[in-house]
């Protein structure tokens, strides 16, 4: 049986929902499935493009490990990746001291990929693969005119919420 999550941007009030890729990524799936609803301050990608994310404490009991990984997104892919706080702390990142991944020491990344042309490299540290645990069936365009404005309208206040979705 197929599992559903919903993602929200709250402020902009706009949501899509996306099937968790229970096959190519089972073991992403249930750790992201077993933690939900999760939340946090939004970002807009800077190298990868088309990207909005949010970072939260680790959750798993154990780390999921590469599967289904990526490093050229394609529109609808929603994305999981494990850094340590010592990845985000060069001041190119812009995370603010306080509130910022600084105090963790791993950081999960859930990032939703809006549109094309997306490369997964950072200027720091090289090739960053994901792993693509769900895919966006409903409300991608919405989502991607929500995912511009963070982009051109600024992410301050912004929360991105990852949720069950209950019929």
């Amino acid at each position: 049986m197929a599992r559903y999550i919903t993602i929200t941007l709250e402020q902009r009030g706009v949501s899509c929902k996306a099937v968790l890729l229970d096959v190519d990524a089972p073991r992403t799936s249930n750790a992201v499935w077993d933690a939900l609803p999760l939340s946090g301050q939004v970002f807009h990608g800077k190298y990868a493009r088309n990207e909005i994310y949010n970072l939260v404490p680790a959750f798993a009991p154990a780390e999921p490990g590469a599967e289904n990984t990526t490093i050229t997104p394609i529109p609808g892919d929603v994305c999981y990746f494990t850094f340590s706080a010592n990845d985000l702390q060069t001041p190119s990142h812009g995370y603010e001291a306080n509130g910022g991944p600084k105090e963790l020491r791993t950081i999960v990344d859930l990032a939703v990929f809006y549109d094309r042309n997306n490369l997964l490299i950072n200027g720091d540290s090289g090739w960053v693969p994901g792993n693509v645990f769900a895919t966006i069936i409903e409300g991608l365009a919405e989502m991607k005119a929500a995912c511009q404005d963070v982009w051109m309208g600024g992410a301050r206040g912004e929360t991105l919420t990852y949720a069950r979705f209950d019929e």
